[in-house]
């Protein structure tokens, strides 16, 4: 009998790492456990720990920042360079110096990001308004922390906030800045986590400060009459739409539009873009306007350039002769970013949950946040007031004997027994008899009694005052709101943005103007689409086309007529032939299918250009025998959709798609070898585009429809014969006659 072989043993102690249990072996697992213990953890720290700001208005990146500066004394000191900030920020933040440094220019006045800036700057920072004005690198500019900083940090170092251990516990940095306004509605704040994001406008600080006021004094205040609408760092005009405003103070989440402001100077024909919508910058305007120029959709332009500088953003636009500013700048609106929207999200962390709330929503969070720093300082005061009063309670003691006190210190043997002597002979605790035991004698005088006996009677005052705001929440928030006007007094400023009201300037009946001229549209087999003028066309007529291509279908239209793409999926794609742009027979053209976003594996098979939905029909032929009339009207849409799903029917395959202006005769033959002619008149016209048609050509088993072809009126005299008198009809056999030979003749 052969030996069992003996198992090897693993010594675990011989294996440096931790021994793993079923190390290297595919264990089967569902793909919802592994996204739960290994994307939920990355989702869950980037919403909590990254992206989102909490009710101090800041994200952790910005408030581990301004904490650093605040630790290196830059709120009251000189300017430093941002490279050393960048430095010590890391002990809070090892992220990367990159990153660190962007944080800090979007803080900084010298970007104009905020209307509040947190951080005073030297040096080129660059500016929201601009995509390629980039910032300095951080050696070369200085940095220093605004002067509104102080109500960030007011009463930091007074336990008003929690603080916790930064990531490799070597110091403590805190949860949350304790700033004495509502930061979170006064500076705006975008962040995209996973699966979420929020998008926080900004405020007026006055028009904030005084809505919290009203709203600790009425809790049913209305909103928006102290709070009038968000104000831009970047100025422009809002288009004032008060039922908006109140469904994003109310829910959080809408959509404000915004409007750049322009001057017109006559003697240079030329319009001066001096401020924008926030939400965007001058080289998208720019890159906009550019492209309408190059499409021919804006034709009163002659030139435009970015003129911006030291004084601030202008950007220029030379008008041709003869052009009314007024209603070039109403297309532009339309047209272009100089009109842009700002979407709300107002999703913030409380307590870390992220949560969507309205302004009031917010505010009433706000409020309760802060009358928790409040109380949180009042009672750090109350407990140091305590302290003190407790040690002038026991010199109080002493210095109604004073005499006896020198003889218990001067008749004590040993040092270290001067404390429990005094402790005995006056009747007081340790902490006492050690203040007392280090006073100097200098102090034992009239007068240093009658101030110690003074502080005593105004820290009890004081001591009794601080205790019954405590306890009263109406006195926090007298406190609260003393605190309030203080700001509005200190770093309140007028409004940058006004508003623009929809009875003084409308926009949305401006007609843009298309350029309207002939063309000649072309399409290829494989769904590359070209639109080309009669002039470039006479020059070259020669296609470019990939190897194994070849045009499809040739139309002439205008520059304004519709285009319908029919796929191979039933569907039909609608386009306007103005927005392609004029191009030569010399290139590929545009790729359909990408262009209108086509479904996977969607093809294009048939292109018909349209100016006039009322005359003519389509005939969806069918390999099984039947022939669908359906009236171009039925693809006519009064919106502008892009896109109608069952375009025709997808009962049988389709042999082909004819367009026609009216009835006349066609040519149909099976692969079978019958053909014969009809008139389309015998075809009864539905208007549902997926109607499977009515039976034209009965079939023999297995065969089916291979062509169709238009004849036309003059039917030529040797295919007399093939005229069927009614519908469905066999057909004769087609092997007597050469059809394409016959065709030609016609």
């Amino acid at each position: 009998m052969a030996r069992k072989k003996k198992e090897p043993t693993i010594n675990k102690k011989a294996i440096p790492n931790a021994y793993i249990e079923n190390a290297g072996v595919l264990m089967e697992e569902k793909i919802t456990d592994t996204l739960e213990k290994n994307y939920m953890p990355y989702a869950m720290s980037v919403i909590i720990s990254r992206a989102l700001p909490e009710i101090d208005g800041f994200k952790p990146s910005h408030r581990k920042l301004l904490y650093t500066m605040y630790k290196m004394g830059l709120l009251n000191g000189n300017r430093t360079k941002s490279a050393n900030v960048v430095g010590q920020t890391m002990r809070l933040n090892p992220h990367g110096d990159g990153a660190i440094y962007e944080t800090m220019v979007r803080l900084s006045r010298g970007n104009e990001t905020l209307l509040h800036p947190y951080v005073d700057s030297k040096g080129n920072f660059g500016k929201c308004y601009s995509r390629d004005m980039a910032y300095a690198a951080s050696r070369y500019t200085e940095v220093k922390l605004d002067s509104i900083c102080n109500e960030l940090f007011s009463d930091i170092d007074k336990d008003t906030v929690d603080f916790v251990p930064n990531y490799d516990n070597t110091m403590l940095e805190p949860t949350l800045l304790p700033a004495t306004f509502p930061s979170v509605l006064v500076n705006s704040n975008v962040g995209i986590a996973v699966s979420m994001a929020s998008a926080v406008c900004p405020f007026n600080l006055a028009e904030v400060c005084e809505t919290t006021i009203a709203l600790i004094q009425n809790p049913n205040h209305d909103i928006i009459s102290t709070l009038k609408a968000p104000d831009f760092p970047t100025g422009a005009s809002i288009i004032y739409d008060e039922v908006e405003l109140r469904k994003i103070y109310d829910t959080g989440r809408g959509s404000i539009k915004t409007r750049s402001k322009y001057n017109y100077d006559k003697s240079a024909n030329c319009i001066e873009v001096t401020e924008i919508p926030y939400s965007t910058t001058v080289e998208a305007i720019m890159d906009k306007i550019i492209e309408l120029i190059k499409q021919g959709k804006i034709r009163e332009i002659s030139y435009i350039r970015d003129e911006t500088d030291l004084s601030g953003l202008k950007l220029a636009i030379d008008l041709k002769r003869g052009t009314d500013p007024n209603k070039l700048m109403q297309k532009l609106y339309k047209m272009t970013p100089l009109q842009d929207n700002y979407s709300c999200n107002f999703n913030i962390l409380i307590d870390g949950v992220p949560k969507v709330m309205g302004v009031k929503e917010i505010l009433n969070e706000w409020i309760s946040f802060r009358e928790s720093c409040v109380r949180r300082r009042l009672t750090f005061d109350l407990a140091k007031k305590k302290d003190r009063l407790h040690l002038l309670q026991g010199l109080g003691k002493i210095l109604a004997d004073i005499d006896k006190a020198i003889k218990i210190i001067r008749d004590t043997q040993e040092e270290n027994e001067v404390i429990s002597n005094l402790m005995i002979g006056f009747s007081i605790d340790e902490i006492q008899a050690e203040y007392i035991a280090e006073i100097k004698l200098r102090h034992l005088n009239r007068e240093y009694i009658l101030n110690r006996l003074q502080e005593t009677s105004a820290l009890e005052k004081d001591i009794s005052e601080i205790e019954e705001i405590i306890s009263d929440s109406k006195k926090v928030r007298k406190v609260i709101i003393s605190e309030l006007k203080n700001d509005i007094k200190k770093y309140g400023k007028p409004r940058k943005t006004d508003f623009i009201y929809s009875t003084e300037d409308d926009i949305s009946n401006v007609e843009i103007e298309i350029p309207d001229y002939n063309v000649n549209v072309f399409l290829s087999a494989s769904g590359y689409f070209k639109k080309i003028t009669p002039q470039s066309l006479r020059m070259s007529s020669e296609h470019k086309l990939k190897e194994g291509d070849y045009i499809l279908q040739h139309e002439e239209t205008t520059n304004k007529s519709e285009l319908l793409f029919f796929s191979n999926q039933y569907q039909v794609y609608k386009a306007k032939t103005y927005q392609f742009d004029d191009t030569k027979a010399s290139t590929f053209g545009d790729y359909i299918p990408a262009k209108l976003s086509f479904d996977t594996d969607e093809t294009v098979i048939k292109m018909k250009s349209v100016t006039n939905f009322d005359i003519g029909f389509f005939l969806f032929v069918f390999e099984n025998g039947k022939i669908a009339k359906v009236p171009l009207k039925s693809y006519e849409t009064k919106t502008n959709r892009k896109k109608l799903a069952n375009a025709y029917s997808n009962k049988s395959p389709l042999v082909d798609i004819l367009f026609l202006d009216s009835d006349t005769n066609v040519l149909i033959s099976s692969n079978g070898g019958k053909s014969f002619i009809f008139n389309t008149e015998l075809i009864i016209s539905k208007s549902s585009r997926a109607n499977v048609g009515i039976t034209v050509m009965n079939l023999k088993s297995k065969n089916l429809v291979s062509s169709v072809k238009v004849i036309g009126d003059d039917i030529p005299e040797n295919l007399q014969n093939y005229i069927a008198k009614g519908i469905p009809c066999v057909g004769l056999s087609s092997k007597l006659i050469d059809v394409d030979n016959q065709l030609s003749l016609i």
